[in-house]
């Protein structure tokens, strides 16, 4: 099997190392067959479609729209290589799925209005499908419900999509919790590579962020261990299973 590549921003080894746990014991991939590549760090490997199955874009304590000025160094360098990978993967309809800030990039990629309109605190919230979400390959090979909980936690959200894009599912404060462009490139607002006890565990590493207040913290992480989120990690399983080659 062609390898499929893990993009990383989180400039946090632990939280990096665990984020790749997370992805592949979602996707169900061997790790020879799942490159992870950091891009706050290093550059994109010299890849092309005839050399992958996909890629898959994982959350990050970076936001797009945030003033260039305010930019850390690891941010600038991750944001102009994700472009570039963007770049391939629309010229060569590699498959891609991104998460939260997948969302982000993808959607300024291809001319989205990415702002804080729509932020989401740290929760747990219902999505729902639309009906083009229904008809989707990718989402009726996870076999997701037209209803389902997604983790989320983000300061920005998409506005408005282009009119070639398309909306698969809604949220009530996000309207846009997922979208394909093309024929085979996903994003998603909600964090399919993440299970309750793994975003807390994020959520405590980034407790001053701004995602949430720390002094409710605790109480936050209580109301999150009485959800179960199982469905929306389907995606990344059908991703893989879909996509290989």
């Amino acid at each position: 099997m062609k390898p499929f590549v893990q993009i990383a921003t989180r400039p946090e080894d632990p939280v990096a190392a665990t984020e790749r746990e997370s992805v592949l014991g979602f996707t169900g991939l061997a790790p020879e067959d799942l490159l992870w590549v950091r891009l706050d760090r290093d550059p994109f490997p010299d890849l092309h479609a005839q050399d992958i199955s996909g890629i898959i874009l994982c959350g990050s304590p970076f936001t797009v729209s945030d003033p260039p000025s305010s930019k850390s160094p690891e941010q600038v360098r991750a944001e102009a290589e994700i472009s570039r990978v963007l770049d391939r993967v629309i010229a060569e309809d590699i498959p891609f799925l991104g998460a939260c800030y997948g969302i982000g990039t993808l959607g300024t990629h291809i001319g989205a209005t990415i702002d804080r309109t729509n932020g989401e605190p740290l929760s747990a919230v219902p999505v729902t499908l639309t009906a083009a979400g229904q008809e989707d390959p990718l989402v009726r090979a996870a076999q997701l419900p037209e209803t389902f909980t997604g983790l989320v936690g983000h300061k920005e959200a998409v506005t408005t999509l282009p009119e070639h894009a398309t909306t698969l599912a809604t949220g009530q404060r996000a309207p846009v919790q997922m979208f394909r462009v093309g024929t085979r490139q996903y994003a998603t607002q909600f964090h399919p590579e993440l299970d309750v006890p793994a975003i807390i565990e994020r959520a405590r590493v980034y407790r001053d962020h701004g995602y949430f207040s720390p002094d409710e913290m605790e109480e936050i992480f209580e109301r999150l261990r009485h959800e179960s989120a199982d469905e929306a990690p389907r995606l990344l399983r059908a991703f893989a299973e879909l996509f290989a080659r």
